[in-house]
């Protein structure tokens, strides 16, 4: 079934209804004692925590979601569910992570959020809805419409916050942050690309240097956005990464004007029938497709 727009702007909405009301579940569960259980089988710790609160937040979102599948003739991939593969037979799937960046979320630490996408069966992020609860942050994008974020139009050469500083007075006054996750501290390439990051800070003028290994995936990529000059990367990898943990924060940031592709500057494969993992070909967001493309560059002298 052929969605129109008028139909993708309703199943938007529909997503930000869902985002909002698990949302605001989470942030009240985030100040209650949590029993956090591990998931087996899962390479990292970021990726092995879970609590009952995902399960709950799923299901605040299936409540709102569900009917529209049956309307509209949708499948459905959510983390804490089985992947019944009737993705690869509709023509879109909602792709739901209830709760990204649950280990922050344990720590009661910012970069937990709601992210919700639909994407079509050929692999391209329609809608990306990403709420973050610590900062009551409503991100969302549709598909030659535009990014917003809480409601307002959202672009890299818009007034917001540091994105947009373009003359060298304005660089020198702001530094350069590498966004990555905790896995990130234990990479055999770990050392040389702080080493790298710092020459990137030299040749494009900031004043300096910021790490942020910490978030989720989804807020990751929405704090290249908040913070840029900045990037976010993940080396190759056979295992972590999720579509559900990039589906929506594809779109959004698309929409805004970043670069979004893989380390080898393809699209990402968003229903891909191998698996669910996303690392196969690495990760990369970055604020500026200067910076983007320097940063590819320094990938391929890798020996990997």
């Amino acid at each position: 079934m052929h969605l129109n727009l008028s139909t993708l702007r309703l199943l938007s909405e529909c997503a930000i209804s869902a985002a909002y009301q698990a949302g605001h579940f989470i942030k009240r569960r985030s100040q209650e004692p949590i029993s956090v259980s591990h998931k087996a089988g899962k390479e990292s710790l970021a990726s092995q925590v879970v609590t009952e609160v995902d399960q709950m937040a799923q299901e605040i979102i299936l409540k709102i979601l569900q009917p529209t599948c049956e309307q509209f003739d949708l499948a459905l991939l959510a983390e804490e569910s089985e992947d019944n593969q009737s993705r690869f037979e509709k023509d879109y799937f909602w792709c739901i992570d209830p709760l990204d960046g649950t280990l922050s979320f344990t720590e009661q630490t910012p970069g937990f959020s709601v992210s919700i996408s639909l994407i079509s069966k050929e692999g391209e992020s329609m809608i990306g809805v990403i709420y973050d609860p610590v900062k009551e942050t409503l991100y969302h994008a549709l598909k030659g419409e535009g990014a917003f974020r809480n409601g307002e139009l959202w672009q890299a050469n818009a007034p917001q916050g540091n994105q947009n500083l373009q003359n060298q007075d304005a660089k020198a006054q702001v530094p350069l942050t590498i966004m990555a996750d905790r896995s990130f501290f234990n990479h055999s390439l770990f050392t040389k690309t702080i080493e790298y990051a710092h020459s990137l800070v030299a040749k494009f003028g900031y004043s300096g240097l910021s790490t942020r290994f910490h978030g989720g995936g989804a807020m990751n990529a929405m704090w290249v956005l908040e913070r840029g000059p900045a990037f976010y990367l993940k080396y190759p990898s056979n295992r972590g990464g999720s579509l559900w943990d990039f589906g929506a924060s594809a779109c959004i940031a698309k929409e805004f004007g970043a670069l979004v592709c893989d380390l080898y500057g393809g699209e990402f494969e968003l229903n891909r029938k191998e698996s669910t993992y996303m690392n196969h070909k690495g990760i990369l967001y970055s604020s500026h497709r200067a910076l983007g493309n320097d940063i590819m560059e320094f990938f391929e002298q890798q020996e990997y």
